[in-house]
């Protein structure tokens, strides 16, 4: 079990560092060419340097981004063989195709980079366009991979073995579409109000206050309206989760108890030793509904399932309250944004920058909670319903050794990334000025 424990250790902790760097990667090509077609189009010199300070950032986290995924793609096959000697011929395809879109999103960033001044303007703005899409493909097809963990479709599974495997079958499973747009929208919902809230704390600094007002306006406008967005996703995933995996949705909610017209439960403390939920706050039929449509629905309860096939329900409960909480609060403060561009007089006042600066780590924060939804919600499966996860490690030993090591090397690339985006942020408010 100790094998076990650390291949999960190492696997979450990595990936949850990975997720931010993508995210990143995947959003701030879009600023970037935003603020570039205001340039082509005004020429004010502002937001040419805003442009150029992005593509920095845009520099950054491609590398570090392709780091912390090359060392994830190593991990899968040495923490979880069993796993791949399976997975790998089945969901291959999606893999293949994230190498492809990785390598046109390289192609496109050389041709940024050292396009300026020598490339036809038009078309250098395109190639931007180009790394903004190709990292978004990117992450809808590692995503489509994870969806078939959770609904693995595209073979026959006789006698353990896994026969006439369809590929494309894989590729496109019952999850595919859910999951990629509910994450999607999260990467941009926690990028842009993170670099929005990073611009509002440079407002309440007096740096450059022009130039990082206008920046917070086109990161905050993704955000604003990608939470707003959300709560649709969400409500597909959720409708999507209670039909393939009842006993995750179970979990989210901690529901113990099969019924028809169940309430939703707000906040609560989880006691899985007595099986039950206590200081919560209920809204009748809340979750037949959201959960299927229907107000008087019956929706599985835990005590259904057998005991070895139940998630940590503590765990997967609180991360999902997490995400939602977060998810509504950023709703509401992409209302409020778009409410201050009738009422200007708001974007005078320092609490409103205050506000947005402390909302910046929050979207991140629901990221992480969700991929714990995801992830550990799946638990005690790797392949769900069919490869367990203590049956998919390596019986290598000495896997905490490896865990001490991936973690030096991602808390030296985060000290690394925090430290160059701090310079580049001092740069900027120098030329500026």
């Amino acid at each position: 079990m100790e094998n076990l424990e650390y291949a999960r250790l190492q696997m979450a902790f990595t990936l949850g560092f990975h997720i931010i760097f993508a995210c990143i990667g995947m959003v701030m090509p879009f600023f970037m060419v935003i603020a570039h077609r205001k340039w082509l189009k005004t020429r004010n010199p502002l937001y040419l340097k805003l442009t150029k300070a992005w593509l920095k950032g845009v520099a950054i986290f491609f590398v570090t981004g392709a780091v912390s995924g090359t060392a994830l793609s190593f991990e899968l096959g040495m923490l979880w063989p069993e796993f791949m000697k399976h997975a790998g011929p089945i969901i291959g395809m999606p893999f293949s195709l994230e190498g492809a879109a990785f390598f046109v999103e390289a192609i496109a960033l050389g041709f940024y980079l050292y396009g300026w001044n020598k490339l036809p303007e038009k078309f250098h703005w395109f190639t931007g366009i180009i790394i903004g899409i190709s990292g978004v493909a990117s992450g809808i097809l590692v995503v489509s991979a994870n969806g078939w963990m959770n609904a693995p479709s595209g073979f026959d599974y006789i006698n353990g073995e896994f026969l006439n495997i369809d590929p494309v079958q894989a590729f496109l499973n019952p999850a595919w579409f859910t999951q990629a747009l509910h994450m999607t929208l999260a990467a941009f919902v926690a990028t842009s109000f993170a670099v929005a809230g990073l611009h509002a704390f440079q407002i309440l600094r007096g740096n450059s206050p022009e130039l990082h007002k206008q920046a917070f306006k086109i990161a905050i406008s993704f955000g604003a309206v990608a939470a707003l967005l959300q709560p649709l996703s969400g409500d597909l995933s959720a409708k999507d989760v209670a039909e393939r995996q009842p006993v995750k949705l179970a979990a989210m909610e901690a529901h113990y108890e099969t019924g028809k017209g169940v309430p939703l439960y707000i906040g609560g403390i989880v006691d899985e030793e007595n099986k039950e939920v206590t200081n919560k706050i209920e809204i009748p039929n809340a979750l037949s509904f959201l959960a299927f449509g229907d107000f008087d629905a019956e929706v599985r309860g835990l005590n259904d399932f057998p005991e070895d096939e139940l998630p940590p329900v503590a765990i997967v409960h609180y991360a999902f309250q997490t995400m939602v909480g977060i998810g509504t609060l950023l709703m509401l403060a992409g209302l409020i944004y778009f409410i201050s561009l009738k009422k200007k007089s708001w974007m005078e006042s320092r609490k409103y920058w205050w506000f947005f600066m402390l909302l910046a780590p929050l979207g991140f924060i629901a990221l992480e909670a969700g991929w714990i939804v995801t992830e550990v919600g799946r638990q005690p499966w790797i392949i769900h319903g069919i490869m367990r996860t203590e049956d998919a490690v390596t019986p290598m030993p000495g896997m905490k050794f490896s865990f001490f090591l991936y973690l030096l090397v991602y808390i030296t690339l985060a000290f690394t990334v925090t430290w160059l985006m701090k310079r580049q942020i001092k740069v900027l408010n120098e030329d500026t000025e």
